[in-house]
């Protein structure tokens, strides 16, 4: 057969030669071997029925297109696409667009986009039926308004899969909470993005629906895990949309596609709904949170979300309302910032980023104090990795039996199936040659014992506290520090889950976190990366050279952050980054 790759196929197959030799020699090698092929081959049926609904759907979202410009001669979508979300919902209010005009104008924006950077699992058909009942919804914040949702937010009839086969073939039986608020709110839930298999990867890659592109350099990754949402808006295919977020996963991609994401406290937004690969791991918090092109439209977004419908369909949901009045201050601020976090040092482009944005702050009169991550090279091993692994990475293997495992995850999931004792052995021996590489690798062991974990939830809470007391100390309101970018080249993510350091900080403290893009990587930080040494001159610092490498034009963001519960104050602090750096760019130009 031309094109067949045998070795690729037993690489899929998932077999452990062991038990073949030695079933061979008790002469039941050949039922082994097909048992295992009857199973690879269901695998690769529930796969290609995947692709063919993500295809369907495409298909029938391009006859729906094909039909609307037939009935409307005069219809212009690139001149909706282009509209910002408060433009948007303005035009949508006063009449002079109407939903169903908009809904398709995505649509097409949405089917080239995808075209070019693999970013949907699935275009929702049933968005052209919710036009009938629009009007219905016409005082909602976001009537009329398009949205893309991740992948693992629950859709009824839709798969929540986290790009894992074993969850395939189980379609969501409702909707997840957030989406009936949305609907409620008046939008119009369309399109399904892509994510990395198991979600617990900063790629965007899965073997049922493939590697997602970056839209401003199709050689690099759009991050993850909300990568194909970071796609898709920034392609232009989307105004506004949904992720979520463990260690970075909605502000990586802003960071690598040239958006905003904004993290909110885990639970001031519902997760009912919500898919994982390690449901029931409470160390480390997730959170949902909107993804867009501006901070605008992350405010409005949660201004939509934090209404009674959400407080009433998810009771657990602290019933606070978007405080708009912090928000929209204009008070000068007391800002904490960092340029490195002493566990990684920044790309040469992420430095310069956040120095520029320090002086365009201080320049507009607000309080810079210098503020030092605490006991960060302990915390991030022993609370934030121990923590998401806490089983060692048995929920993650059990769900990475049933497939193939994907090139991004391949590293990790390499690391998480050897033996126990084995990933100590070699932990022991790296510590005097390579303490961080060992620190990790000791950290993916999880925790012994349930006293240990209690000891662990009781360490990360007296760590929330020191932050907080360190914070009260320095009297700040907020906190400015680097964001982590610019995008990688493939293959990398899976091999640098410390370079979430900058991210995860803020998951493991359950801070709100946002990302803005305030610049593009230059000749010149390119040009520094020759010099770039790191912070312990070790193999995951060359590698993250190389995953930076050939940055030239990509965008760099720095990231925001405030104390929980304060979301407003959080996306305020962006908002003030972002009018800054608009600013500062139309003052050069002129």
């Amino acid at each position: 057969m031309d094109g067949f790759d045998v070795q690729q196929l037993i690489l899929d197959m998932n077999i452990n030669w062991t038990p073949v030799i030695a079933a061979a020699v008790c002469g039941t090698g050949a039922l082994y071997l097909f048992l295992k092929w009857r199973n690879y081959q269901k695998i690769q049926k529930k796969i290609l029925n995947a692709r063919k609904r993500r295809d369907k759907s495409l298909q029938q979202a391009e006859q729906a297109v094909q039909q609307f410009k037939i009935q409307k001669p005069d219809f212009e979508g690139s001149s909706i696409v282009s509209l910002s979300l408060s433009e948007l919902t303005g035009k949508l209010k006063d009449g002079s667009l109407q939903p169903d005009a908009v809904l398709y104008a995505f649509m097409e924006k949405a089917l080239e986009v995808n075209k070019n950077l693999n970013c949907s699992t699935e275009i929702i058909m049933e968005s052209v039926a919710q036009l009938k009942d629009i009007n219905t919804q016409k005082k909602g914040l976001l009537y009329g308004v398009p949205i893309s949702i991740k992948e693992n937010v629950a859709y009824e009839g839709r798969d929540t899969s986290c790009g894992v086969v074993s969850k395939l073939d189980q379609p969501a039986l409702g909707d997840s909470v957030v989406v009936k608020v949305l609907k409620n709110q008046g939008a119009i839930p369309f399109i399904k993005t892509n994510i990395p298999q198991s979600l617990l990867n900063y790629d965007c890659s899965n073997p049922i629906y493939g590697q997602s592109l970056n839209p401003c350099n199709l050689q690099k990754t759009p991050g993850g895990s909300s990568g194909g949402e970071g796609a898709l808006i920034g392609g232009g295919g989307s105004i506004l949309g949904l992720g979520t977020d463990i260690g970075g996963s909605i502000r990586i991609p802003a960071s690598f596609c040239g958006i905003c994401g904004f993290k909110p406290t885990s639970r001031r937004l519902s997760i009912h709904g919500i898919s994982s690969c390690v449901k029931g791991q409470k160390s480390v918090l997730s959170s949902l949170g909107p993804m867009g092109r501006d901070v605008e439209s992350l405010a409005l977004c949660m201004r939509a979300l934090l209404c009674q419908d959400m407080f009433s369909l998810d009771p657990t949901v602290p019933p606070i309302p978007f405080n708009q009045e912090v928000y929209e201050s204009s008070e000068p601020l007391r800002i904490g910032y960092y340029e490195t976090d002493g566990y990684l040092q920044p790309s040469p482009s992420m430095a310069r980023a956040f120095r520029e944005t320090k002086d365009l702050l201080e320049r507009a009169g607000h309080t810079l104090v210098a503020f030092q991550p605490l006991r960060l090279y302990h915390v991030f091993h022993e609370l934030t990795v121990r923590g998401i692994l806490g089983d060692g990475g048995r929920a993650l293997l059990s769900h990475l039996k049933a497939g193939p495992i994907d090139p991004c995850l391949r590293a990790q999931a390499t690391t998480l199936s050897t033996p126990r004792f084995i990933r100590k052995l070699v932990s022991v021996v790296l510590k005097p040659f390579y303490p961080r590489l060992s620190a990790n690798l000791d950290a993916s062991l999880g925790v012994g014992s349930v006293a240990e974990l209690w000891r662990q939830h009781a360490d990360i809470e007296e760590y929330i506290q020191e932050v907080i007391a360190e914070w009260r100390r320095l009297n700040v309101d907020v906190l400015l520090c680097p964001m982590l970018g610019p995008a990688y080249n493939f293959d990398y993510c899976g091999k640098l889950n410390s370079a979430a350091s900058y991210t995860s900080l803020y998951n493991l403290l359950n801070f709100p976190a946002g990302a803005v893009t305030v610049s593009t990587v230059t000749e010149e930080d390119e040009a520094q990366l020759r010099h770039y040494k790191g912070v312990h001159g070790d193999v995951l610092d060359k590698l993250f050279v190389k995953a930076v490498k050939g940055g030239v034009g990509l965008p760099v963001a720095v990231q925001c952050v405030s104390l929980p519960w304060q979301d407003e104050m959080c996306l305020r602090f962006m908002r003030e980054v972002e009018q800054l750096t608009a600013k500062s760019k139309l003052t050069r130009k002129h």
